[in-house]
């Protein structure tokens, strides 16, 4: 039995903007999803999923690819395709199909723009090659964690399972049809309170909303997208000097942005202002908008309070350096 970890994400800068081919800044967060395998003396697959912030459910994939599962939750059992092509794709790259028991259990809510989809890709993947005693290289891992979001999606930016593989913050910044990372070393420690609210809109549906609205009227839109990408550049500046002050006053800037295009929501806002009025350096969106998750940069206890006091849910967070890992094998 083995047990690996894969953390979740944040975006600090950039989102919307990098879909121009402007930079974005991620950061790896120490909030994590947990798969933990078990192979099997047949060639059943059972998947137990108690804990993804929703109801429990337990799940078996038949040796016919067929899904079994009682929840009242729809978001769950489309997550669970998720599971599902990353035993896939694990078995045909490993060459070997063995049954396997899966637990998964996630310290974030699902479907909150906080990568959860390709942490359980990314998780899946290495704990069904280690369990059955195969090492994979990280690229590899980030690879093909990579592939099973394009397979489910069926379009995905590298992002989500570069960070849950790799961890630390990444530079991400689209040339061409390529996407270049760059590692960034942070000059202090980014103490990061996260908002959550339920989303009321999808990613797919935002990006489209933008895109409408940059193809009517470009010439207002287009220096938007290109401020955002100037305080992505600015943003890391500040964060490799340590200058979390800067760093907040640039994440507020890049949230009124945000807010400018659309993506933003009343209860988003609400819990971003509430964050800067109880503190907080900076506060934000992280993530496509409609919902799911802000970021306040503090780690007081009033700008937590202050969060819930709007509604939302809260998670303090810091950086993960090391991606994808082994906690225990037995």
């Amino acid at each position: 039995m083995i047990t690996i970890r894969a953390p979740g994400k944040v975006i600090l800068y950039g989102e919307h903007a990098v879909v121009y081919g402007e930079p974005a800044l991620a950061m790896a967060i120490n909030k994590y999803l947990y798969v933990t395998a078990r192979a099997r003396d047949d060639n059943k697959i059972n998947i137990n999923a108690r804990d993804l912030r929703l109801a429990g459910i337990s799940v078996t994939i038949s040796e016919g690819g067929d899904v079994v599962a009682k929840t009242d939750y729809g978001a769950v059992i489309s997550a669970l395709s998720y599971v599902k092509r990353a035993i896939e794709l694990a078995m045909e790259y490993l060459d070997k199909k063995v049954g396997i028991d899966l637990e998964i259990r996630s310290e974030m809510p699902v479907g909150a723009g906080l990568g959860t989809s390709a942490a359980v890709a990314v998780a899946t993947i290495l704990a069904y090659a280690k369990e059955l005693g195969y090492d994979i290289d990280k690229r590899e891992l980030s690879r093909l964690a990579w592939q099973v979001e394009k397979d489910v999606q069926g379009s995905a930016s590298p992002t989500d399972t570069t960070m849950a593989t790799f961890g630390g913050i990444m530079y991400i910044k689209p040339e061409g049809n390529n996407t270049v990372m760059e590692p960034v070393k942070p000059g202090a420690n980014v103490p990061l309170i996260i908002g959550y609210v339920p989303r009321i809109s999808t990613t797919k549906d935002l990006v489209a909303m933008v895109r409408r609205k940059y193809e009517i009227m470009r010439n207002i839109i287009e220096p938007i997208i290109k401020s955002i990408g100037l305080i992505t550049k600015k943003g890391r500046e500040a964060l490799e000097m340590g200058d979390l002050e800067l760093m907040g006053t640039l994440m507020n800037i890049n949230h009124g942005l945000l807010d400018a295009l659309g993506v933003s929501t009343r209860q988003l806002n609400d819990m971003v202002y509430a964050a800067r009025h109880a503190g907080a350096l900076g506060s934000k969106l992280t993530g496509a908008g409609g919902g799911g998750c802000m970021i306040a940069l503090s780690d007081r206890i009033e700008v937590e309070k202050a969060i819930e006091l709007t509604g939302g849910s809260v998670l303090r967070a810091g950086l993960d350096t090391n991606g994808a890992t082994i906690i225990s094998n037995d």
